[in-house]
């Protein structure tokens, strides 16, 4: 039996809908990050963009976990001696939700030259309006799916 391997031309890209006030942001990614790839459909081939899209919802009303709040730190540098800047998780949320968020994602998705792609499917909103309704995104319930 001869081993399958997708074409770009034979993928379909189905919507799917998360919303990360249901569960921990690792969980959240860690989902996000399976559906961009495509490691949950049985066509999954790893030097093909296989992946769905994805769109993120609630990202102001994130959760986390014991003292990640005051103890994870972002940091940033400008290039320039002394241009080092860090700012705790809370911060980073009150100024950019959804930064916080696609940082999480972008850690969990191989470094290739997929990545660029992969992230461009994934969207990602502050409140519980999103501008996708026309694609009738699939709705995933994270919380108690283990």
């Amino acid at each position: 039996m001869k081993t399958y391997s997708a074409k770009p031309k034979d993928v379909e890209r189905k919507w799917y809908l998360l919303d990360a006030s249901e569960v921990p942001l690792g969980r959240l990614s860690t989902k996000a990050a399976t559906l961009l790839i495509g490691k949950h459909k049985p066509q999954f081939t790893s030097h093909i963009d296989c992946g769905d899209y994805v769109v993120i919802i609630n990202a102001k009303k994130l959760i986390v976990t014991g003292n990640k709040l005051t103890q994870k730190m972002y940091y940033s540098h400008s290039g320039h001696a002394g241009g080092l800047t860090e700012r705790s998780l809370a911060e980073q949320l009150k100024r950019d939700p959804t930064e916080v968020v696609l940082h999480s994602v972008r850690g969990m998705i191989p470094v290739n030259r997929l990545r660029d792609d992969r992230l461009a499917r994934l969207k990602i909103y502050a409140e519980a309006d999103h501008k996708h309704e026309a694609q009738k995104p699939e709705t995933i319930t994270l919380r108690g799916s283990e």
